[in-house]
């Protein structure tokens, strides 16, 4: 597998659907180890925060989810790896290798949405555990969801609660030296694919403007991460390409 190092990660230089087929191809009862999908807002947090950044460099696979921060780094000179949105991901193996009647984990999402995902995928009923909000400040509950974890074991893992909490979680998972199987820190993927949030057209995600189309519905929440923070990793990359010269 070719790796590219970019901003300090050995992104893995596979696509969606080359990833998945890595993923699957694992052993059933392989030690758990958990895949990254760091887009240009996590790049940005990451160059701030050592203890997460160690996080991020301590998974099986890291790949690049942003089809933006690709685009920028190539006019920049900069050798990029292809890339393998989260979504893309997720989508492709519930769709082509969780097997029938196969049982997966989840750990995020509403349970309302969990029905439609099943009858969306075609999904056995998954092993499901909602944390609240704040769990990973809150000591307690987040044991209990590395527990729940440890307690229904899956070839795939679904960690959906958001980065850094599922990356964090998922680090604490592979600490245990106990869980088997794949923890995929994929974000709202599980939300788009059940219903619960509509994802861009497949025009404007592949000339990168899904951070567009995702403004547009939520303006709010995540105005200051696509117009502020985002944007900041232009001179890290600006820094990377002065070091390669």
């Amino acid at each position: 597998m070719r790796v590219v190092t970019l901003l300090g990660f050995d992104f893995a230089d596979l696509t969606a659907a080359e990833a998945a087929e890595t993923i699957a191809a694992r052993p059933e009862q392989a030690p758990f180890r958990y895949v990254v999908t760091p887009n240009a807002d996590h790049l940005v947090r990451l160059s701030r925060d050592p203890e997460l950044a160690t996080i991020y460099l301590g998974a099986w696979l890291t790949l690049l989810d942003s089809r933006v921060v690709s685009g920028i780094a190539s006019v920049l000179g900069l050798d990029v790896p292809k890339t393998a949105p989260g979504s893309d991901l997720t989508a492709m193996l519930l769709h082509r290798y969780v097997r029938s009647e196969e049982r997966i984990t989840i750990v995020g999402m509403r349970p309302a949405w969990l029905p439609a995902l099943v009858a969306r995928c075609g999904l056995a009923q998954p092993a499901h555990f909602d944390p609240p909000m704040g769990f990973d400040r809150d000591p307690v509950e987040f044991a209990a969801a590395v527990s729940f974890v440890l307690a229904h074991p899956a070839r795939f893992i679904f960690l959906a609660v958001g980065s850094p909490r599922q990356e964090r979680l998922a680090a604490a998972l592979a600490a245990t030296g106990q869980a088997t199987g794949t923890g995929l820190c994929v974000g709202a993927s599980l939300d788009f694919l059940a219903g619960a949030e509509r994802r861009a057209p497949v025009w404007m995600r592949h000339a990168g403007l899904e951070w567009a189309f995702r403004l547009a519905i939520h303006p709010r929440r995540l105005a200051r991460r696509y117009l502020v923070d985002s944007p900041r990793v232009v001179p890290l990359l600006l820094r990377q390409r002065r070091a390669v010269r």
